[in-house]
């Protein structure tokens, strides 16, 4: 009776054991852009449903992008989350990755899917104001060219973001040549060219700034909802979307499991998770506690090639410089 019950214990101890490297054999590994604390609730999420651990690696999209490229020898990202939209489909083009429609984004709108990526969820483009900076509060893109800002507003470097350079092109398709007799009158009322999009926000979450022309809105939602003195302001003129693409890259060893994350991440629950990260869900049966696309005017953008998007850069560069 003793030894049988060894015998059932020692069967029970190899039977976790073998769970055990199975399950690590079985991880499932994330490159992502921020949020962070969205790609560790997704993680955790995706854990206790399914058992299988999740690494995740989060970064700028420039820094996940550089660690996937230096890795190409010996990949380890299975599922990548970019910020920008431009990165999927340029990934997509180079044959890297694996073709993947999952049957819950069957309420993804169409645009915000293909057949091998889709979106997370949706950040849009904004004024971001400080409400107690004592300038009026803006309405429009070009109120921030009147002299109440002068010298009191930033931007995103669309070098450095893409979904800065999403509204360099949005506001020119919307406007034609207009939009560039309004960005040279943001210069000249002292507009400055900030780094990515938290060193924009920073200075006027501070204080030392009123507003920023285009700033990615969820982060700035989060910010209010932690006490910031910030308005997030989306004109009626328009403004442009930065959908999020998930993908699975075509050298997985997981794909199983991959195919599985992504589910888990357009499901209900995946999905709700999301919207409390003040993004918009990609699904649109998902609720979120901000502005969502059908709220919003949407400028288009184009990005079925370079060249356009590096001489709208070139352009406004060359604005900035003088």
């Amino acid at each position: 009776m003793t030894s049988s019950l060894f015998i059932n214990k020692g069967v029970a101890v190899a039977i976790m054991l073998s769970s055990a490297m199975i399950s690590s054999a079985h991880a499932l590994t994330v490159y992502t852009a921020g949020p962070g604390t969205l790609a560790k609730n997704l993680a955790s999420g995706y854990e206790k449903k399914t058992g299988v651990k999740v690494n995740v690696f989060q970064a700028t999209t420039g820094k996940v992008m550089a660690r996937l490229e230096a890795e190409q020898a010996n990949p380890q990202a299975d599922v990548l989350i970019s910020a920008s939209w431009d990165t999927a489909e340029d990934l997509h083009h180079r044959g890297w990755l694996l073709p993947y429609q999952s049957a819950n984004a069957a309420n993804v709108p169409a645009n915000l899917k293909s057949s091998d990526f889709v979106a997370q969820g949706v950040s849009a483009l904004a004024i971001v104001w400080n409400s107690k900076s004592g300038t009026p509060e803006p309405k429009e893109w070009q109120d921030l060219t009147r002299a109440d800002f002068k010298d009191k507003v930033t931007t995103p470097d669309p070098a450095l973001s893409g979904a800065s350079l999403d509204l360099l092109i949005g506001l020119q398709n919307g406007m034609g040549e207009k939009s560039w007799d309004l960005f040279s009158a943001l210069k000249k009322n002292g507009m400055v060219v900030s780094g990515p999009n938290a060193q924009a926000v920073t200075p006027v979450m501070q204080g030392a700034k009123a507003a920023v022309f285009g700033a990615v809105d969820y982060v700035s939602y989060g910010n209010i909802s932690q006490g910031e003195s910030l308005k997030v302001i989306f004109p009626t003129s328009g403004t442009v979307i930065a959908p999020r693409p998930m993908m699975i890259l075509k050298t997985t060893q997981q794909a199983k499991e991959a195919k599985e994350f992504i589910d888990y991440v357009l499901s209900p629950e995946g999905q709700a998770l999301v919207a409390d990260a003040w993004l918009m869900p990609a699904r649109s049966d998902v609720n979120a506690k901000r502005p969502l696309l059908d709220e919003l005017k949407i400028l288009p953008t184009t990005s079925d090639g370079s060249s356009e998007r590096s001489s709208v850069l070139s352009r406004f560069n060359k604005l900035f410089a003088q």
